[in-house]
């Protein structure tokens, strides 16, 4: 299973500023995902949180084998995510909606880049979804007709 973990204020997608975020709603967002889950028969975990703790207590379950995580604003301050994260030993995705690096000064910089494998940022949707492909050819292998077995 994959899990994509997205922090706070994703949840207002189709609210925030659209020039920096798009047009597409956070319900847009889970569809996509879950699109790519059944098209490629494997499991995706959809967990969104407000709440720093909250988003350790997912990450501490330990029950998935590859991690894309949006930490939002976190990204820039939350040393408790970035030691969660630092636990897990398994391929660790930073994804941003928006690229971070042509915004505020503050937006530039990530203390969980450093536990992660890569990061993406500013590519919108298609972010998770390059993302959960990435995923996918490094922990399932497609096996004779269309099934995929995990690595």
């Amino acid at each position: 299973m994959i899990l994509v973990v997205n922090g706070p204020n994703l949840n207002m997608l189709g609210k925030r500023p659209k020039s920096i975020y798009g047009l597409f709603s956070y319900d847009d967002l889970v569809l996509e995902i879950k699109k790519w889950s059944e098209k490629n028969g494997i499991t995706v975990d959809i967990f969104q949180s407000n709440s720093e703790g909250e988003i350790i207590d997912r990450l501490q379950k330990m029950d998935f084998k590859g991690l894309i995580i949006n930490a939002g604003a976190y990204t820039h301050y939350s040393y408790a995510i970035r030691d969660a994260l630092e636990i897990l030993n398994i391929p660790k995705i930073e994804l941003h909606i928006s690229n971070i690096y042509k915004r505020e000064e503050f937006r530039k910089n990530s203390v969980i880049a450093p536990v992660c494998d890569g990061q993406i940022t500013g590519l919108g949707l298609d972010g998770y979804i390059l993302a959960l492909d990435y995923l996918k050819k490094l922990l399932w292998k497609e096996v004779e007709d269309g099934k995929i077995r995990k690595v």
